[in-house]
C-alpha cells in the first residue's frame, strides 16, 4: 500500500522556519512527483510547490512563497523536505503533501494526486 507520512510543522513565530517532511513507503518506483498543499481555515486548498522525482525539477506555485519556500528530494530515505523561511501569519495552514503515482512529472491534471499524506498544522504566530 502506497502511503505517506508528513512530520515537522507547529508553532513558528513570524519570520521564523519550519521544514516539513514527507515519507514515502509503499511506492513501486522512485520516479513520480510529490506536491505540497495547504489549506487555510475557510478557504479552498492550494498547491504551493511540486518536486518530481524523476529528473529533480521543481516548482512553486503562489507567488507569495517564491524565494521562501523550497522543495527537495532525499532519494536515499525516499522523504521529500518543504523548507519554509521568513513565514507570515498568512501562511498558516494545513499542510498536505501528495504523490501522483502514475505520473513521472509534477503536473496540473485534475486529480492526478492520488496519495496523500494526513495533513500537518503549521501556525505562524505574529
Amino acid at each position: 500500500e502506497m502511503q505517506l507520512v508528513e512530520s515537522g510543522g507547529g508553532l513558528v513565530q513570524a519570520g521564523g522556519s519550519a521544514r516539513l517532511s514527507c515519507a514515502a513507503s509503499g511506492f513501486t518506483s522512485d520516479e513520480y512527483p510529490v506536491a505540497w498543499f495547504r489549506q487555510a481555515p475557510g478557504k479552498e486548498r492550494e498547491r504551493v510547490a511540486c518536486v518530481s522525482k524523476s529528473d529533480g525539477s521543481t516548482y512553486y506555485y503562489p507567488d507569495s512563497v517564491q524565494g521562501r519556500f523550497t522543495v527537495s528530494s532525499d532519494d536515499a530515505v525516499s522523504t521529500v523536505h518543504l523548507q519554509m523561511n521568513n513565514l507570515k501569519p498568512e501562511d498558516t495552514a494545513v499542510y498536505y503533501c501528495a504523490a501522483a503515482s502514475r505520473f513521472r512529472y509534477c503536473t496540473n491534471y485534475p486529480h492526478a494526486y492520488d496519495v496523500w499524506g494526513q495533513g500537518t498544522q503549521v501556525t505562524v504566530s505574529s
